[in-house]
This record gives structure tokens, sequence and C-alpha cells, in this order.
């Protein structure tokens, strides 16, 4: 049986994953001639990364996903606290990321390396961490929860209105922030011009 929740999870970590692989072209493209545009994107980037899986996805994972998981599953008691442990740090990391993008930003390239050197770091843990929970944690708890498990967890993973999965009507509140990533940023990574230069 399909369950809603798991999709939801799948497709959340697909668009999350295809901010951080976008995020990783734009670095290597570097600002070009057009850094206003550059900045712009990746400040939306980190943005929605803040907004939308640290505050909408992991506090349901780790206050009523793995939970329920641990409790069917036990032998699952490890990757989850490593994945809570990845949870509590998430925040700050993105955080800080957002500091020393503008920080490269506003005081120019002497901070470039660092920036870059942090994103691709974060880019790597944060993939690593999605895949952990799809192999591990997903699977686990397709077995191990029952009906009434899975009743809960989707009424609550079904709030989630991630605007980048394609799957809910656009909220205007977050029209912005979806056309900067999506419609800034260059091609073949967004809809934007083919070359941040262009």
């Amino acid at each position: 049986m399909a369950y809603a929740t798991l999709r939801i999870i799948r497709d959340e970590h697909a668009a999350l994953s295809a901010v951080l692989k976008s995020l990783l072209m734009m670095l290597d493209r570097g600002p070009g001639d057009a850094p206003e545009t550059f900045f712009d994107v990746l400040r939306a980037m980190l943005f929605y990364i803040d907004e939308f899986p640290e505050r909408q996805h992991h506090p349901k994972e780790s206050d009523l996903l793995f939970p329920k998981v641990v409790r069917g599953a036990p032998e699952t008691m490890e990757a989850v606290a490593r994945l809570e442990h990845d949870h509590l740090n998430g925040e700050m990391a993105v955080r800080a990321l957002q500091h020393q993008l503008i920080a490269w930003e506003l005081l120019g390239e002497a901070r470039r390396p660092a920036f870059e050197t942090a994103a691709r770091a974060y880019v790597a843990f944060y993939l690593e961490h999605m895949k952990l929970e799809e192999t591990v944690i997903l699977p686990a708890a397709e077995k191990a929860l029952n009906a009434a498990d899975w009743h809960e967890l989707d009424a609550v993973f079904g709030t989630n209105r991630d605007p980048l999965t394609g799957s809910y009507p656009h909220d205007p509140a977050y029209d912005r922030l979806f056309t900067r990533i999506v419609m800034k940023t260059p091609a073949p990574i967004g809809l934007g011009p083919s070359s941040v230069n262009a």
C-alpha cells in the first residue's frame, strides 16, 4: 500500500536534492558578470532550506515519524540518533551558510573560499542524511507501522506545503521565492537564461 507520508517525504527530498545540486552548479559557474542575480538566487536557495526542510519537514520527522519507527523497529535506534543529531544542528548550519554568503557578497572575494568549502560540505552532509532516511527509516516504517500510525502520519505530513515539490498550488506568499529559485536560476538548473552572464 502507498502511504501519503512516504510520497510527501520522498517528494520533499527530491525538491531539496534538486536545490542542493543546483547550489553546487551555481558555485561551479560563479557570479560571472551577473553577481546580483547569482547572490539573489543563492540567498533564495538557502532561505528555502531554512524555511521548509528545517521548519516543516524535520520537526514532523523528529516528533512523530522517528519515535514510531523506533518503537516498531528498535534496530533503527542508531540511525535515528544520527538523524536527530543532524536535525538539531541543521538550522544552525544553514544560518551559518547564509551569514557566510552575505559576507562573500558584501566583503568580496576573500570570503568566497570559506563559503564554498562550507557549502560543499553542507550539501554532502544533507544528501547523505536523506539517503539514510530513505534506505533505513522509510523501509523500516513500511514494515513496522500499522494503519493507525499511517493515518496519524498522513494527517500531519499532509499539511506540508513545500512550493518546490510541484504537488501543491502556489501559495502567493511564496511566489517570489519560487520565482527566484526556479525562474531566475540559469538553465539547465532552472528556467532562467542559460548563463548567469546572459
